[in-house]
């Protein structure tokens, strides 16, 4: 689930089951049955043929203090910047 942002308020279980009851109401709306999600098929992007490989690596505190500084995202960063390195380093 999604980091919620500061002062999301949820709603209370009453009004949880009012929603609940509104929506299952729409004949437009009703949630589809465990057969019917079974038949859906992936759609958009396939899946990548390489995946990234989980590591432990020991990086100095510089390093990591800049990308992090950099927000959501640095670590794919970092394997962007190495990646650049290896193609610079291949001419």
């Amino acid at each position: 689930m999604p980091k919620l942002k500061p002062g999301t308020i949820w709603p209370t279980t009453e009004e949880d089951e009012a929603i609940t009851k509104a929506a299952m109401s729409d004949p437009d709306a009703l949630p589809i049955t465990d057969a019917e999600f079974a038949k859906l098929k992936r759609v958009g992007r396939s899946r990548a043929v390489a995946t990234k490989e989980r590591i432990t690596i020991r990086l100095s505190r510089e390093v990591v203090d800049s990308f992090r500084a950099t927000g959501s995202g640095w670590q794919t960063r970092i394997d962007e910047a190495l990646i650049e390195w290896i193609h610079e380093r291949r001419r």
